[in-house]
């Protein structure tokens, strides 16, 4: 694609080293990774938390790049044309949507801390009944739902990939007939504004509590990342589909509701749909909902009263592109009955030969570990056993905030290690200890998991926290193959024989 059909949408805003080269100039490719470089490439460089990209600009050029987007003021060796930006990552973003072009024509969006994942895969659920070809996107990879066949899944590394990345997958799974998409909106890829190319028709907000405070610093800028969402990526004409039993929902409310969107508010403090009624059941949860004036009741097959909110978030977001429609209400409704619990978000993992089962879950912050040790209580008769860790190289000061919400939730607590990442993981256990000085300290997680698997006895529930659908654990640089569930059904086979 010519070059300046790439910058068509705001060429004021960038300067060009040599327009009358620019003007002719074939873009064959988009890169951030100078290694990514070919022939006709454009490469983006900027200053990030890790390095500087505008170091690697002579190698980028050396490998064929032929423009070059920056900052202004930055020294640039002859080759390549200058495309001068002061918010680049933003101008990337841009960028990648004209090269890559289509995308599928209802995409909603969903940020928060806790939530995301189960949200978007629980739009293509429902999608999926309504006889829609749907997507989503996250933290679990993308996952596509054939209105006429089988699912088809692939592994993802990031909740947000990069804007290059994710324009590209955006466009192929266009092309692959996806008409619904819902993908997570990460805090820092908000941040970083590889969103924003996306055309977002619908956003949807889950919660906020802490996490992230390495990157953000402070819960202030934590929010206001995860506010872009709602304050310039959803258009005037979108729908803001926000859970309004959490802090921050008010103002995101009134930020979408003063740029003249439409509102879908859900939850106990809901209006368009409410949630008038919850109860525990054996396999899942009765719930009694006001959807757009109409009441029904539903019996999900999913445990925890989260996990509620997070499918009634979905069924906003999914009417969302019709909320007036009677007959859509109706449907979607009806299609929260065959919902299936997300790959590790309080995943069903196998029953002890006692009778009590064992669930693995993704709960990596103190919010999330204390909302899904509550979910887990009503269907606990006996006791609650929890296994957890926390990662290193992240915010250390939610280490023993999670201690504490565990012993005070759970009956039985064994400390283990999660991702240690470079840190020394005794030293991260420790910091945990300090909030549950009463816990149990097993350092490898396999043994940790076996002998909770162990004790436990008719009537309890054991929950392993902290690492859900990841297939690795983080030790030092290495990744070692290692998954909760494998392990427990592994453990739960011992026990058995």
């Amino acid at each position: 694609m010519l070059l300046p059909k790439l910058i068509a949408d705001d060429q004021n805003s960038v300067t060009l080293g040599n327009p009358s080269a620019a003007a002719q100039l074939e873009i064959t490719g988009l890169t951030s990774d100078s290694r990514e470089v070919k022939p006709g490439y454009l490469f983006a460089a900027w200053p990030g938390t890790k390095g500087d990209g505008r170091d690697h600009i002579a190698d980028a050029i050396k490998r064929g790049a032929v423009a070059i987007l920056t900052t202004p003021g930055t020294n640039t060796p002859e080759g390549a044309v200058l495309i001068a930006d002061e918010n680049p990552r933003r101008r990337l973003a841009k960028i990648a949507a004209r090269f890559y072009g289509q995308q599928p024509k209802f995409l909603v969006a969903v940020t928060g801390t806790n939530g995301k994942s189960s949200t978007v895969n629980f739009c293509r659920q429902i999608w999926h009944s309504l006889q829609y070809t749907a997507a989503s996107l996250g933290t679990i990879g993308v996952t596509i739902s054939r209105k006429d066949g089988e699912d088809i899944s692939r592994e993802g590394s990031l909740t947000t990939p990069g804007a290059v990345v994710l324009q590209a997958e955006v466009a192929e799974l266009n092309k692959m007939g996806v008409t619904h998409l819902a993908l997570e909106a990460s805090s820092m890829g908000l941040d970083q504004y590889r969103l924003d190319g996306l055309k977002v028709t619908a956003a949807g907000f889950t919660n906020l509590t802490r996490d992230h405070l390495d990157y953000h610093g402070t819960m202030e800028n934590y929010f206001e990342s995860k506010r872009r969402l709602f304050t310039d990526l959803l258009p005037q004409n979108g729908v803001a589909v926000i859970n309004m039993d959490t802090p921050y929902s008010e103002q995101l409310a009134k930020d979408a509701a003063t740029r003249g969107c439409r509102l879908i508010r859900v939850g106990k403090a809901g209006t368009e749909i409410l949630l008038t009624q919850h109860k525990p059941l054996s396999a899942g949860q009765g719930i009694e909902i006001d959807v757009f004036g109409d009441k029904h009741s539903v019996e999900l097959p999913l445990v925890g009263d989260f996990q509620a909110m997070n499918a009634l978030l979905a069924l906003g977001l999914t009417l969302a592109e019709n909320p007036d429609d009677k007959n859509l209400r109706a449907n979607a409704v009806q299609s929260l009955t065959k919902l299936q619990s997300v790959r590790g978000r309080l995943e069903f993992a196998g029953r002890h030969k006692s009778g009590a089962t064992i669930y693995v879950d993704y709960a990596h912050t103190p919010d999330g570990l204390e909302t899904m040790l509550h979910a887990l209580r009503p269907h606990t008769q006996k006791k609650l056993h929890v296994v957890f860790g926390c990662g290193g190289d992240r915010d250390k000061g939610k280490r023993p905030m999670m201690g504490e919400i565990a012993a005070r939730l759970a009956d039985r607590v064994i400390v283990t290690d999660d991702n240690p990442r470079t840190e020394v993981a005794a030293t991260i256990r420790a910091e945990v200890m300090k909030g549950c000085p009463n816990a149990e300290e097993i350092g490898g997680r396999r043994e940790a998991i076996r002998c909770a698997i162990r004790r436990l006895e008719s009537g309890d529930v054991l929950v392993i926290a902290g690492k859900g659908h990841e297939q690795g654990q983080i030790v030092g640089t290495e990744t070692l193959p290692f998954d909760d569930v494998t392990e427990a059904k592994n453990a739960l086979l011992e026990a058995a024989a």
